[in-house]
C-alpha cells in the first residue's frame, strides 16, 4: 500500500464515521487525480434514493467535471468494496484505479440480511474483468478501521 493510499482511505473512513452520525448509512468515497487533488468526496444519501451510494454520488461529481480521458489516472478511495452498480460506474466514468477499505464478504458479516443492505455478493473485481479496459484494484485494506462505523449499526 502506498503511504497515498493510506491517507486518502483513512479519509474515507472517516468521512465514513460522519456519513453515519449524520443519520445515513456509513459508507464513503473519495476521487483523486494523478496529482493527488481531491476531485469529489461523497457519502451515502439514502435520503435521496436507493441508489445514492458513496461511489456512485462521488462518480457523478468527477463525471460532472471531467471526461473519461482525463479520469483514467484517478483513484476512488471507498470505505467498502463498490457494489455491482457502483463498480458500473466506475467503469464507465474511465476511473482507472479503486482502493477499497471493508470486502463485500466483510461487510455481509456486520450486516447480515439488514433489509437497508441487501448485499449482492458480486466481487467489483468480477465487474470489472467483464470489461474492455483494465481497472486495478487495491483491498481490501484497512478492514478493522473501517468495520468500526458499522459495528451495532446494523441492528
Amino acid at each position: 500500500m502506498r503511504d497515498s493510499d493510506r491517507i486518502w482511505l483513512t479519509r474515507a473512513i472517516a468521512l465514513s464515521q460522519r456519513s453515519r452520525s449524520e443519520g445515513n448509512h456509513p459508507f464513503a468515497a473519495i476521487v483523486v487525480d494523478a496529482s493527488g487533488n481531491a476531485l469529489a468526496e461523497a457519502m451515502n444519501d439514502i435520503h435521496a434514493d436507493c441508489t445514492s451510494h458513496a461511489e456512485l454520488v462521488a462518480v457523478r461529481t468527477a463525471s460532472a467535471k471531467f471526461n473519461p480521458m482525463q479520469l483514467r489516472g484517478a483513484t476512488l478511495y471507498s470505505s467498502a468494496e463498490p457494489c455491482a452498480m457502483c463498480a458500473g460506474a466506475i467503469y464507465w466514468s474511465g476511473i482507472g484505479r479503486l482502493v477499497y477499505a471493508l470486502s463485500e464478504e466483510r461487510l455481509l458479516q456486520l450486516t447480515g440480511n439488514h433489509p437497508g443492505n441487501p448485499t449482492l455478493t458480486l466481487p467489483c473485481r468480477e465487474v470489472f474483468a467483464r470489461g474492455q479496459r483494465a481497472i486495478e484494484v487495491v483491498g481490501p485494506l484497512l478492514e478493522d478501521e473501517a468495520a468500526v462505523s458499522h459495528r451495532d449499526f446494523w441492528r
